[in-house]
């Protein structure tokens, strides 16, 4: 199939670009294209640190319609594999837990945790059969922030190595300590670029998010293009003299910031004083597409009301958010719109995402 972007760009001077052509986000053929382009090249994160713990620990997931399986191994090492049987394609784990090793659930083919064939049932009388060449596919996989990322691109560059960067701005939050507290998904019927470009500008907070807009300094709102991720932060504005709103944060202080950090192509942290949330948007279809949701906070914490308040304040974002995304969708397949230009002021980010887009889908 030819990638109907291949000679496509946008161009890298943003006074004069213009955004990515309406028919990208809902054309069958340009999905398809970039599950091969991207999602099946780029680190995607796919669970925590936490699910495998302890040597014997596992977890079985899918990405771009891969079965996965991740486990750690008796040394503390771990390993990702495509979770399909060398035999007759059935399938080694299910689920979740800790084991010493893997039985297919189709024919008794056994695994041991690092992938290898330990036994293969009622195999006599196979010519030239060995155990070896029929071990588990295995699959890149890394850890970084308690996350476990997989890539499904063999040659792909370590995932580190790109977040020299990224490390120090993201790390002076103590998300390392921090313990999961809820996981909330958002079924949208948007394409994941529409939520993305949403996510990538303050310039809707006014106008979509009027409680959250009272906690920011929308003035002082920063957009900071890098090179595989965009920064975006502000100041907490803090109760103001004769306000009576009620505001989730009373103080403001020149450290008291909100920072938001999109890794391309398709995960965010968000970043608040009290905690951190995982957001993740797994395309499911041209137009339609399932945002993760998993807040994070120090486990002394969990018993707090405030805990609570947390998630319901960032629920209500999201909320506000998909109401505007599928609005939008629905907008991009009007006769009247093919494509539009960028804010120099407010939309850095949006720009930043549709060229690495653009060139990932040169390949």
């Amino acid at each position: 199939m030819r990638n109907p972007l291949e000679d496509f760009q946008i161009d890298p001077i943003l006074s004069r670009a213009w955004t990515l052509p309406a028919k990208f986000y809902f054309d069958p053929a340009v999905h398809a294209a970039e599950k091969e382009s991207i999602f099946a090249r780029t680190w995607q994160v796919v669970g925590h640190r936490d699910q495998v713990k302890n040597a014997g620990d596992y977890f079985t997931t899918e990405l771009v319609g891969e079965p996965l399986l991740i486990a750690r191994g008796e040394t503390g090492e771990l390993r990702g594999f495509y979770n399909v049987c060398r035999h007759r394609a059935g399938p080694p784990a299910e689920g979740c837990g800790s084991r010493k090793l893997f039985r297919c659930g189709y024919h008794g083919w056994t695994y041991g945790l690092d992938g290898s064939l330990i036994s293969a049932t009622e195999i006599e009388g196979v010519e030239n059969f060995q155990l070896e060449d029929f071990a588990l596919v295995p699959v890149l996989v890394e850890e970084w922030l308690n996350f476990v990322f997989v890539n499904l691109d063999r040659e792909a560059q370590p995932r580190s190595r790109s977040f020299a960067e990224l490390r120090p701005q993201v790390e002076r939050f103590p998300l390392a300590g921090m313990k999961l507290f809820e996981r909330r998904t958002y079924d949208m019927n948007c394409n994941w670029k529409t939520y993305v470009d949403n996510y990538l500008e303050g310039y809707h907070l006014p106008s979509v998010h009027p409680g959250l807009n009272r906690e920011l300094d929308y003035n002082a709102y920063v957009v900071e293009p890098h090179a595989e991720y965009v920064r975006q932060f502000s100041p907490i504005r803090g109760a103001q003299p004769g306000d009576t709103t009620p505001r989730r944060y009373q103080e403001a202080r020149e450290d008291l910031t909100t920072d938001y950090f999109w890794i391309f192509p398709n995960w965010m942290l968000n970043c608040y004083p009290d905690n951190v949330s995982l957001n993740i948007v797994l395309p499911l279809g041209p137009e339609r597409s399932l945002a993760v949701f998993e807040w994070y906070l120090p486990e002394k914490d969990h018993t707090n009301p405030a805990a609570k308040a947390a998630v319901e304040f960032s629920d209500q974002i999201q909320i506000e958010d998909v109401a505007i995304c599928e609005k939008v969708q629905n907008n991009l397949r009007s006769r009247s719109y093919s494509r539009g230009r960028y804010s120099v002021k407010q939309e850095k980010g949006v720009h930043a995402f549709h060229r690495m887009y653009a060139e990932w889908m040169k390949g």
